[in-house]
């Protein structure tokens, strides 16, 4: 379908969804979110793609925050709205059975980290910057940043950046733990492809199952250990399990076929 603010291209069953505002820093607007919306349901739905990459337009941000202009008029219940709007659009790309990667090119601040934090894995170019400066403007992270950013650099560094609206650079957020890898800004892309066309490679179900049940293991509220040994128990009646078990004893390299 056809994006305002969105350039989507597929490569090799991966879908790259590209935020195109560069004029504004790629900051989150309601129709940014509504097409990301659309953008992330289009994976979910489509058998041609296993799995979607992220980034920023142009050379300078990832995705700057959300468009503070649009927070001018927010009464306290339609803050709340947009918050529970946006935290539902991200917990939809963290609960995917699908992977997605944040190729993070520039800055990531606000919203724009908290989309990135959203993401199962995370690359940053060596320009990367992120931040949750929303306590300068009297605010907090509203799309999971709060919940998110400690499960992922600690409690204390997550305290200090939301605290101080302290930036962090791309070394400092591989060093948290909130990035895997900082590579030069052209081979970004080029690096999130091939780790996503390694992940592809494998077992879809396998695949499923461990993005639900690594999910789980973050929910207090649900048995994450009871989910894994049941999808552990449903990947042995699968087809793929049977050849890669068959393989390793073989000494050979399996041949998955998402069965």
């Amino acid at each position: 379908m056809a994006y305002q603010t969105l350039q989507v291209d597929i490569r090799e069953r991966i879908m790259i969804i590209t935020i195109h505002r560069p004029e504004k820093l790629n900051a989150l607007n309601n129709t940014v979110m509504e097409e990301l919306d659309l953008a992330v349901e289009e994976v979910l739905n489509r058998g041609d793609i296993g799995g979607a990459i992220l980034t920023g337009s142009g050379e300078k941000a990832f995705v700057a925050g959300a468009d503070i202009a649009g927070f001018q008029q927010l009464s306290p219940e339609e803050a709340r709205a947009l918050s529970i709007k946006g935290q539902a659009l991200f917990a939809s790309i963290e609960q995917a059975p699908k992977p997605f990667l944040a190729a993070v090119n520039g800055f990531a601040l606000g919203g724009g980290c908290e989309l990135a934090m959203a993401c199962h894995l995370r690359l940053a170019s060596t320009n990367a910057r992120f931040g949750q400066p929303e306590i300068n403007l009297g605010l907090i992270p509203g799309y999971g940043g709060t919940q998110r950013l400690p499960r992922l650099v600690g409690l204390t560094r997550a305290l200090h950046m939301m605290l101080t609206a302290e930036m962090i650079t791309a070394e400092q957020a591989k060093e948290y733990g909130l990035v895997l890898e900082v590579v030069p800004p052209e081979a970004l892309l080029p690096k999130s492809l091939a780790l996503m066309q390694k992940i592809l490679a494998g077992p879809v179900h396998a695949i499923r199952h461990i993005l639900h049940c690594t999910y789980l293991s973050t929910s207090a509220s649900q048995d994450g250990y009871a989910a894994e040994a049941q999808a552990f128990s449903e990947c042995f009646a699968t087809a793929d399990a049977r050849e890669g078990i068959q393989a390793f004893m073989e000494k050979r390299k399996p041949h998955f076929q998402g069965k």
